[in-house]
């Protein structure tokens, strides 16, 4: 197996077997040099299967393991950044239950650039037999409560701007940060994964008036028709409520999708617009930049350029992300898929961080969602096509090329195209923005039929 663009991911004990994850814990051992290892995991069944075996790997290269069982990708990177060691998180994120994967990060609970992936890779090929014996075999222990620091450190994230005015981009100005989330009526969806019960508590502490669900994991159900990838069932509570918004989480809980109090989604574009322009109006965006990546929404740009904000645009995976923020020393990226990454607050994406913020600005900003999402941003429409592959891209690149160049000079600058091979699955997403719906389906389609057939 390869590192994709989260970690390593397949079909649980099939493709992600024990054994190569054994090996994987061996050679990750050698490359990060931690001496000891986070380790938690998502809901799924297969997850017990897989932290044995990467348990394993690490202790026969001499490395301690902690056990955090069923905590979010966000709170194992929070706690190997205060306590300064490396970690693993076993999850597929949003993929399907049967799915399982391996997400690493560095000493300081950073993700892994590709020249350390592609270190470790190297390092699995090269694995003899073990060699340390005795004393020198790393132990193992349980960790009784994982969450508490984590639980801790989102309550207080409203604090931060406390006192500071915000002009916001909503009609009337912001009110004062840090008002009291007291009262509000929230409905969230945790995609009977890790956030199942951790973001109950932090938003129950802030005093949001909560509906869950999607809360009731029993190994088989994460991502399943609910979640951030699934917010339908989400859209229909908020409504059925009267709630003001709904937050939707995928299976590790790094990601956010958000709905107004209609029904309507509110995606990881509008999202960042929001957070920025309230940063920006506060002096706190940094170099007054957000970085996000080639999947953001032509309108995305537009609003931006226009607000005077800069973006930075890198490839797909919150981990180009995070490695632009750092580089530039920004202060706010993220995906259109929801993951939001705030770095002075959180070294990763963070659904329920990022919730936590939303809700406080729309409480600052006396409108509703709807209003604010409507106003940040006139998107293009954008239709996402996935074709499966049975060869790889990169044999029937060259056969496509012609079809996408016709379809960008028909858009003429109103509209764009992107064609790229997954990361984690055997297909090509073709992308196409245009000034209607109706051109953007017919364009992706005319790409997505020359992909078909070259496969």
């Amino acid at each position: 197996m390869k590192f994709g663009t989260d970690g390593v991911r397949g079909v649980a004990n099939t493709e992600l077997t024990p054994e190569y994850v054994l090996h994987l814990g061996r050679a990750a051992a050698e490359v990060l040099s931690s001496p000891r290892v986070l380790i938690g995991r998502d809901t799924r069944r297969s997850g017990q299967l897989i932290e044995a075996a990467l348990a394993a790997g690490f202790m026969s290269a001499g490395v301690d393991v902690e056990l955090l069982g069923v905590v979010p990708t966000p709170a194992v990177a929070y706690l190997a950044q205060v306590e300064g060691v490396a970690a693993a998180v076993i999850t597929a994120s949003h993929n399907p239950f049967a799915d399982n994967g391996v997400k690493l990060f560095a000493r300081g609970g950073t993700k892994l650039p590709d020249d350390v992936e592609a270190r470790i890779e190297a390092a699995i090929a090269g694995l003899g037999e073990p060699t340390l014996a005795g004393a020198e075999v790393g132990t193992i222990t349980t960790r009784a409560s994982a969450i508490a620091g984590y639980v801790d450190h989102r309550v207080a994230a409203v604090q931060p701007l406390k006192g500071t005015v915000h002009a916001g981009p909503s009609p009337g100005g912001m009110s004062p940060v840090g008002m009291s989330l007291a009262g509000i009526p929230v409905v969230i969806d945790c995609a009977h994964g890790a956030m199942s019960e951790v973001a109950a508590e932090v938003l129950g502490r802030l005093g949001v008036e909560l509906t869950v669900i999607g809360a009731s994991p029993d190994g088989c159900n994460i991502n399943d028709g609910v979640g951030a990838t699934h917010p339908g069932p989400l859209a229909a509570a908020v409504v059925e409520h009267g709630a003001q918004l709904g937050l939707a989480f995928d299976g590790d809980g790094d990601r956010l999708i958000a709905v107004d109090h209609t029904g309507a989604i509110v995606d990881g574009d509008r999202l960042l617009g929001l957070l920025a322009a309230d940063l920006r109006s506060s002096g706190r965006l940094a170099n007054d930049t957000v970085v996000v990546t080639v999947m953001s929404n032509l309108g995305f740009h537009r609003a931006m350029a226009a607000a005077g904000i800069n973006v930075v645009t890198t490839a797909v995976g919150d981990r180009y992300v995070l490695e632009a923020l750092g580089a530039g020393g920004h202060s706010l990226g993220g995906e259109q898929s929801g993951h939001i990454v705030l770095p002075e607050l959180a070294t990763t994406g963070d659904g329920l961080l990022a919730g936590v913020l939303l809700i406080d600005l729309v409480r600052r900003s006396g409108s509703t969602l709807a209003e604010l999402s409507a106003a940040v941003m006139t998107s293009y429409p954008q239709v996402l096509v996935n074709v499966r592959l049975a060869r790889p891209w990169s044999a029937i690149a060259d056969a496509v090329q012609p079809t996408i160049a016709a379809v960008e000079a028909e858009l003429a600058g109103d509209g764009r195209v992107l064609v790229r091979p997954s990361g984690t699955e055997p297909v090509v997403r073709v992308m196409v923005e245009a000034p209607t719906d109706t051109a953007a389906r017919a364009l992706a389609e005319r790409i997505a039929a020359a992909a078909r057939a070259a496969t």
